[in-house]
């Protein structure tokens, strides 16, 4: 295992990446905000500068993602079916992107899956996701699902209606606390063998019915890091660990500087 950071380059991968290496991390998962031919040249010229290995490339979009109960499903991901047609083509040009800059990866939010696989939006949501996935196998790609939207098990079940071989799971182990839908000890079972990338991030249960729990750092939420850490070493996981905090300002970097300490005695 190895620690990582999410981080959003924007249009200035340069910047995004030395925030990695000042951290003194090996990895990261990024995002950009364009696809375009500088913005590959200045992300690869970035990560080859410092270093840093990009373990997949982050997507959401086009259109709005609202992240609450409500309105989530119908913003989030392929699920809705007024923005699906323009997601399955925005996750090629990433596909595309990330093939041109080395990263072996894309991942996102596919949205909140039905539990019930006979509802007809989740067998149209699959056929749209396995466009996306065969499309990454072309180019050479896993695709990867974040959790956090559906329970592990209709995740399980998602990935092997699609039925490819390129497909994994970053594993959000507070999202699926934040959403409600599992223990993410519990959750490791279920999911463990898929598990290609892990996010490092703690929240707290729902309280109310509209709106998500609360993320909060490392340790002062409800993930059990000591738990989940050791199943997946005994799981064989030797991916990264990749540190994502969703507050902006000195503060976020205060907090990740306590968590890399506190995540590099677990790892070992």
């Amino acid at each position: 295992m190895r620690l990582g950071l999410i981080v959003g380059a924007g249009n200035d991968p340069e910047r995004a990446i030395a925030k990695v290496h000042k951290l003194g991390v090996p990895t990261c998962q990024v995002g950009v905000d364009s696809f375009g031919p500088e913005m590959v040249t200045g992300l690869r010229r970035a990560l080859d500068r410092y270093g840093i290995e990009a373990t997949s490339l982050v997507i959401g979009g086009p259109g709005p993602e609202e992240y609450d109960f409500y309105n989530g499903p119908l913003t989030i991901g392929f699920v809705p079916r007024e923005w699906r047609a323009k997601r399955i083509e925005r996750a090629k040009q990433a596909s595309d992107f990330a093939k041109k800059c080395g990263i072996p990866a894309v991942q996102t939010h596919c949205g909140f899956l039905p539990e019930n696989p006979n509802d007809p939006v989740y067998k149209e949501t699959i056929e749209a996701i396995r466009e996306v996935v065969s499309y990454c196998k072309r180019n050479g790609q896993n695709f990867r699902y974040e959790t956090g939207q559906e329970t592990p098990i209709t995740l399980v079940r998602a990935i092997q209606d699609v039925g490819l071989d390129n497909q994994g799971v970053n594993f959000d182990v507070a999202n699926l606390i934040l959403y409600g839908k599992a223990n993410p000890v519990d959750a490791v079972e279920i999911i463990g063998p898929y598990v290609q990338g892990v996010h490092a991030k703690d929240g707290l249960w729902p309280t109310g019915p509209r709106n998500l729990g609360k993320e909060v750092p490392i340790g002062q939420g409800k993930v059990d890091f000591p738990r989940v850490i050791r199943r997946l070493k005994e799981l064989n996981y030797r991916g990264a660990i990749t540190i994502e905090r969703e507050i902006s300002g000195p503060q976020q970097m205060e907090d990740i500087r306590k968590e890399k300490v506190y995540l590099e005695k677990l790892i070992g």
